[in-house]
């Protein structure tokens, strides 16, 4: 009996998909397309924004490409490692033009997010050094929320891979001493949730020169080594040691069709009375990718002309509606730590006057205790007074009594009566200074009688005084007002994710001879006016921001080393600053004249 045989339709293989921070695996069917895989992926992820993404893998020549959605994933040559597992990196393989403007759900926001930040410190993106520290002070605040003195440790940004090797090698500046700059903004970002610290990073990064741009080695007519930069708005022409600064721009508006044969490229206007736009790649296995870039970042620029899809209107409301209702959240939040807050404090001074109070009552016992001693201390001393004062008096009688006999015994003889006299006069001095002396000690246990009322009345001022504080400062209510001041504030829910939006198929490719044709779904004029329109207004609105990037600058230019200030890209920069120039002046210079002039200074390059 044969062998039962499974069919080939009914095999699977394994497939993994990195993103910047997750991996995801899946078994897929021998038959599956791309499209089946990155619908899966989107899904997975729960992206709809699907039109920026794409599948990227390394074939089996070694060279980059993207995967096709419309063939099978098995037949496009793809490179498998050791376990005989295709690997895909999911990426954005298109840009917006405007960040804060299109990308709408926070997963978008946070892929590219993820992928820029990637760019730049891998330095695939030129980023200066002032604007590097700004990017790692939202990237930090993205990473760990709020700066809190309490949990920040000295090294903890010192330790996170935050900027550029060459800004690091470019300055006499330890870890701890970028650290220190990066924390100065990071402390300003208080308050800010991740997705608005990521927003506000691709804001800044969006006007980076380099960003955004596919780069490809290309020859003019004249052989020159130049370099083509694809992007959202069109296409660049650079010099081959000068990636910062396009030498002149044609825009998708005024380009309507593009094909190549071999190594050529042809570029037709829309202007007829201006030649073809040709260049040579220097690799064939590279036309069909910049082809493809071409014909994607062309349909999105169609694309955003254009009334948003109901699709997308939907997106953009519930975006909208979750940004509302997570604010809302937030602030509830921010009350409720506001009030946490205030009934710490609260707490903190009724504690304080607890202690206040008790240590009033202290002294108040203290004080009592003490009026109590010096009381019986002063009734020991009025008794004593009066034992004296009685025996004064006492003796005082005595003395009497014997003068009296003294003077009767005087009469019976003259010497005695000499005697007498002398004794007379002597008991007589005595019995005054007794008689005075009895007098002070009656007047000081008077004294002593009325300080020992004084005392008693104190006392009982005192015992008064205490009762009183018990009933008025230290009662049940003062207790309970501290033990109903805590509350447990709201946990914020997760927001929910919607499915993903089908993307569009790409139109299959001929290598030896592919043409695409740019212009059939819009009008010229039309798109000419809307490309012309430059970012001057936002450059305006971020002159603060400017004006605190100077400041670094200024800042940390003296300690910046001088033999390693050879980065070609760093000299560009540090021209461009001079002359006062940006990203968006430099672009609108590129792109003015016609297009006539613009090819003839291309073949001239």
């Amino acid at each position: 009996m044969a062998p039962f045989r499974r069919k080939k339709s009914d095999k699977s293989f394994p497939v993994k998909v990195c993103s910047l921070d997750a991996e995801l695996e899946f078994n897929l069917e021998w038959r599956a397309t791309g499209r089946d895989l990155f619908d899966l992926v989107c899904r997975t992820i729960g992206l709809r924004e699907t039109w920026y993404f794409g599948l990227q893998y390394e074939d089996s020549k070694g060279f980059i490409s993207w995967l096709k959605l419309d063939k099978k994933v098995q037949n496009q040559s793809i490179q498998k490692d050791n376990q005989s597992s295709a690997t895909f990196m999911f990426l954005g393989k298109f840009y917006p033009e405007e960040v804060a403007e299109e990308l709408v759900q926070e997963v978008t926001q946070h892929l590219f997010f993820l992928q820029v930040k990637q760019a730049i410190l891998s330095m695939d993106i030129y980023c200066p050094p002032e604007a590097s520290v700004l990017l790692a002070s939202y990237a930090v605040q993205a990473k760990f929320g709020d700066f809190d003195e309490d949990t920040f440790k000295p090294g903890m940004l010192a330790s996170e891979d935050l900027l550029p090797q060459r800004v690091i090698d470019q300055y006499q500046m330890t870890l701890e001493m970028w650290e220190d700059r990066i924390k100065v903004w990071y402390m300003d970002h208080r308050g800010m949730s991740r997705d608005e610290a990521e927003m506000e990073y691709l804001k800044i990064a969006q006007d980076l020169d380099m960003y955004g741009v596919n780069y490809f080695p290309i020859l003019n007519k004249k052989d020159t080594d130049l370099w083509l930069g694809v992007t959202a708005l069109g296409l660049n022409i650079y010099e081959k040691e000068n990636k910062l600064q396009p030498k002149t721009t044609f825009t998708w508006s005024e380009i309507r069709h593009i094909s190549f044969d071999d190594k050529k490229f042809i570029i037709k206007p829309v202007d007829k009375n201006s030649p073809n736009f040709v260049f040579f790649s220097q690799k064939v296995r590279m036309n069909k990718l910049i082809l493809d870039l071409c014909i994607g970042n062309h349909d999105l620029f169609m694309r955003r002309r254009k009334p948003d899809s109901m699709e997308l209107q939907q997106m953009k409301a519930a975006a909208k509606e979750e940004k509302q209702r997570r604010q809302v959240q937030r602030n509830q939040l921010a009350r409720e730590k506001q009030l946490r807050i205030e009934a710490e404090r609260k707490r903190a001074n009724l504690e304080q006057r607890l202690l206040q109070y008790q240590e009033e009552m202290r002294l108040a016992n203290e004080a009592l205790r003490r009026s109590e001693e010096s009381a019986d201390l002063l009734a020991e001393k009025s008794r004593v007074a009066e034992e004296e004062a009685m025996l004064l008096s006492q003796k005082a009688s005595e003395a009497e009594q014997e003068i009296t006999r003294m003077r009767l015994n005087a009469m019976r003889s003259e010497e005695e009566k000499v005697s007498l006299e002398r004794k007379t006069r002597d008991a007589e001095l005595l019995t005054a200074r007794l008689v005075e002396e009895s007098e002070r000690r009656a007047a000081e246990a008077s004294r002593l009688k009325d300080e020992l009322l004084k005392a008693r009345a104190a006392e009982k001022q005192a015992k008064e005084k205490l009762l009183d504080f018990f009933k008025t400062n230290y009662t049940s209510s003062s207790v309970n007002s501290v033990s109903s001041l805590y509350s447990n504030p709201l946990s914020p829910q997760s927001p929910d994710l919607n499915d993903p939006e089908p993307a569009r198929s790409s139109p299959d490719l001929n290598l030896n001879s592919a043409a695409y044709d740019l212009y059939s779904t819009a009008d010229a004029d039309q798109l000419n006016l809307e490309i012309e329109k430059d970012k001057e207004e936002y450059w305006q609105k971020s002159k603060h921001l400017q004006n605190q990037l100077m400041e670094l600058r200024t800042v940390i230019a003296v300690l910046k080393v001088g033999d390693k200030q050879n980065d070609h890209l760093d000299k560009l920069h540090e021209q461009q600053v001079q002359l006062g120039e940006n990203k968006y002046s430099t672009l609108k210079k590129s792109k003015s004249g016609s297009t006539k002039s613009r090819v003839a200074f291309f073949e001239d390059l």
